[in-house]
């Protein structure tokens, strides 16, 4: 066996793992050197600047007002991570939301860990950094993934192995991707699932796909009524059984919530069977490939 063993590399050790142990020649010549211990100092919040990496397009203004008052009442626990550029200024790696959080309450100061890397290693750390959080909405994760690929020539494999996703999960986040804009943007406001978004992308053209997304905005589709529509749709002639029949079923919007929270996670269809807190998930594949995949995910 090689001393590299990709499969046994560990996950979410944060970006310290994403800088490779020969840093090569920066893009931008730092004015400010970086402490070698890599220990947080403090640093004037107006002398830092945002990414221009940043994949994050909507910050909550009710988790921004929370995370402020955190601040104002204990400080930032976790520092952040920049840049040394030009003129004595510095440039967000990690840490956006912590940095305008404290501008807000009126902080001077923010804790920072200083390191030097190139515009390519912010540019990856930046978008890793946001994978790695919960909260991004389908389309964030989606144009993240996919710059990835086309600024880094990543494959998929390469991908998995550094957001720690499985490559199936990377494959349909960046279809997405393929969707009309108008799709793209309801899925960023939520008013369609990643669910609904894959259902959609079995359609043969925009048009298709635009029609059948606005019926689902205007009836509210589950997404297994989606499924079902989507079938009707691509073959018109097809017998309707007992299950198609029933457009949409009755179900507890927890439960329906966990069910696309599932889905977007594991990038495979998910049901949950619910009877007065008792039942069973049942995850789908379509082949062997999506089945090795999430064997993986659940016994890592």
């Amino acid at each position: 066996m090689s001393a590299f063993d990709p499969k046994k590399r560990a996950l979410g050790k944060g970006l310290e793992t994403l800088l490779p142990s020969k840093s090569p020649a920066a893009t931008q010549a730092p004015a400010v050197a970086a402490e070698p211990t890599g220990k947080p100092r403090e640093i004037d919040v107006d002398k830092i600047d945002p990414s221009p990496y940043q994949t994050r397009q909507k910050f909550s203004e009710e988790q921004m007002e929370e995370l402020g008052r955190s601040i104002a009442a204990t400080g930032v626990v976790q520092p952040i991570i920049v840049r040394p550029v030009k003129d004595g200024r510095f440039e967000l790696i990690a840490g956006e939301r912590r940095w305008r959080a404290s501008k807000r309450v009126g902080k001077q100061t923010i804790p920072a860990v200083v390191r030097e890397v190139s515009n390519e290693q912010a540019m990856e750390m930046t978008i890793v950094e946001n994978l790695q959080r919960a909260d991004l909405n389908p389309m964030e994760q989606a144009r993240a993934l996919d710059r990835l690929g086309r600024e880094f020539k990543m494959t998929q494999e390469q991908i998995a192995l550094r957001t720690g996703k499985g490559r199936v999960v990377i494959a349909n986040f960046v279809r997405l991707m393929k969707l009309p804009r108008e799709i793209q943007d309801a899925l960023e406001t939520d008013e369609l699932s990643f669910g609904h978004a894959r259902a959609l992308l079995a359609l043969e053209s925009e048009q298709q796909m635009l029609a059948v997304a606005r019926k689902i905005r205007a009836q509210s589709l589950s997404v297994r009524a989606t499924e079902n529509f989507v079938k009707g749709v691509l073959d018109p002639e097809r017998k309707i059984g007992k299950a198609d029949t029933i457009e949409e079923e009755v179900i507890d919007p927890n439960v329906r919530e966990a069910q696309e929270t599932l889905q977007r996670a594991l990038g495979l269809k998910v049901r949950i069977e619910d009877k007065n807190g008792k039942g069973r998930v049942v995850i789908e594949y379509a082949k062997l490939e999506q089945f090795d995949t999430l064997f993986e995910m659940l016994t890592k």
